[in-house]
């Protein structure tokens, strides 16, 4: 009998060989002056083309998104010619491939901007560390955005969008997770603004929708995936409270609104069943509520991905670390084979070591 995670599934028109989705993980592997994508990076996505689905790696919509080193963007030609050769080498391999647009606002550093501050929908600091040119540093006070700004922002996550269509990408994946922008305008604990984009939980989740049908005047709908995260708390500065877990439901109903190609949404990062306001089964809560495609992701086993599908709380579930020392994952998960161990100390570091070195089941059998 087959596993449930190896079974096809329809995103659409998109049909996908299985359910194992590559999670995006940041590697900061652009390390060039323009931040676009590499031969190198190309032949990593080529070795993970055998996932059903492989989400990019956040890719900035704008200079002013960057937040972290070495990170590749959507917004210039070449970073469309970069990104066009990892395109071609996942769909040379049978593979679908979507881009994950992303806006740190908060998270990102002065070193990044000219000295000049982040933005953020409020001035308030996270209080994290910034991964910057010069290593980790504090992240500082950000800047307010003023509404002509968020406006910019919008039409960035749009022509960021149509310029992953034209890299030949399947489609994209909105990153309104993690503690970063579209996140901190959900939190009302880094969100106090006053005007149509803070306040109540409408406004506060007013800039998604707005992306969204944005996006959707250049890119279907069906091409477009969200991904949230309802219950992080303690990490990228954000904490949960009473507004919380009521601002997701609303924004995940709402979605319903949309033809999407999936919500992708992460279980808790850490233990929050002694937190207040927290959700401790993400999955189990916004299947009833979400009638599309739904993803679940954040330290999944083969076992565990196999039973929250077969038991219908989700319909795929995206694999991050695991991905990374095993390229071939779907095929290990196929033969129940043992699953090699990444190397931490290589996740962010230039070079192929660690990144591209991971040998597949066949070859370690050769």
């Amino acid at each position: 009998m087959t596993q449930a995670l190896l079974k096809q599934i329809k995103l659409h028109d998109l049909k996908l060989e299985n359910r194992v989705i590559m999670a995006p993980m940041t590697r900061s592997r652009a390390d060039n002056e323009g931040n676009v994508p590499t031969d190198m990076m190309a032949t990593y996505y080529r070795q993970r083309a055998s996932a059903g689905l492989i989400i990019t790696e956040g890719s900035q919509i704008s200079q002013q998104a960057v937040g972290y080193v070495n990170t590749p963007g959507i917004y210039s030609d070449e970073q469309v010619e970069g990104w066009k050769k990892v395109t071609e080498a996942v769909h040379e391999e049978g593979g679908k491939i979507f881009l994950q647009l992303w806006h740190v606002g908060r998270m990102s550093h002065p070193d990044f901007h000219n000295g000049e501050l982040p933005v953020a929908p409020s001035a308030i600091n996270p209080n994290d560390k910034s991964f910057t040119p010069q290593g980790f540093k504090d992240t500082v006070t950000p800047r307010a955005l003023t509404i002509p700004e968020i406006k910019q922002i919008v039409q960035d996550f749009k022509k960021a969008a149509k310029n992953a269509i034209e890299a030949d990408f399947d489609g994209v994946e909105i990153h309104a997770s993690n503690g970063y922008l579209l996140h901190q305008f959900f939190a009302s604990t880094s969100n106090t603004r006053t005007d149509a984009y803070g306040g109540s939980i409408e406004n506060r989740a007013r800039i998604l929708f707005e992306i969204i049908d944005a996006i959707k005047e250049v890119v279907p709908e069906e091409k477009v995936g969200v991904r949230l995260n309802p219950s992080l708390n303690g990490i990228f500065g954000m904490t949960l409270n009473e507004d919380t877990i009521p601002t997701f439901d609303y924004i995940i109903k709402k979605l319903n609104d949309y033809n999407l190609a999936y919500l992708h949404l992460s279980e808790p990062f850490n233990d929050v069943s002694d937190v207040p306001h927290a959700e401790a089964n993400i999955a189990k809560r916004y299947r009833p509520l979400y009638k599309g495609n739904l993803i679940i992701n954040a330290g999944f086993t083969q076992e565990k991905g196999n039973k929250v599908i077969e038991e219908g709380d989700a319909d795929m579930v995206a694999f991050g670390i695991p991905f990374i020392a095993n390229p071939d994952l779907p095929e290990r998960f196929e033969q129940n084979a043992e699953l090699q161990q990444p190397d931490k100390d290589t996740f962010y570091t230039p070079g192929a070591k660690g990144y591209i070195d991971y040998p597949s089941l066949a070859e370690v059998e050769a």
